[in-house]
């Protein structure tokens, strides 16, 4: 049996980012820590995919960032959706609904 693929689909890094903070503010080993733990292991955050990703929102105003000190006292960035952002992940969120059922669509119908 081969492995599983667990990359993030294309395209969809930035919603689940979006996500994942509209519920806290978070540093970014917790943005990708969460992703995987709500997805149940089916999604990994590559690291280097994620740092691009919360450079990209930031200069588009919808994440802010900040230097603080985590549970275990050592300093992270942490990362906040703007009000801009919420307006955004509302948008991606309709947009990801439309296509995941067009696909589900595609999917029923029977040869």
């Amino acid at each position: 049996m081969t492995e599983q693929n667990t990359d993030v689909i294309q395209g969809t890094l930035d919603l689940l980012i979006l996500k994942t903070l509209s519920l806290e503010p978070m540093h970014g080993f917790g943005i990708a820590r969460r992703v995987e733990q709500v997805s149940r292991g089916v999604f990994k955050v590559n690291p280097g995919s994620l740092l691009t990703a919360l450079q990209r929102l930031d200069r588009a105003g919808w994440i802010s960032s900040e230097w603080r000190n985590t549970a275990n006292s050592r300093r992270a960035k942490f990362y906040v959706l703007t009000r801009a952002g919420r307006k955004q992940l509302q948008i991606e969120t309709a947009d990801w609904t439309r296509r995941a059922s067009a696909v589900a669509r595609l999917l029923q119908q029977e040869a």
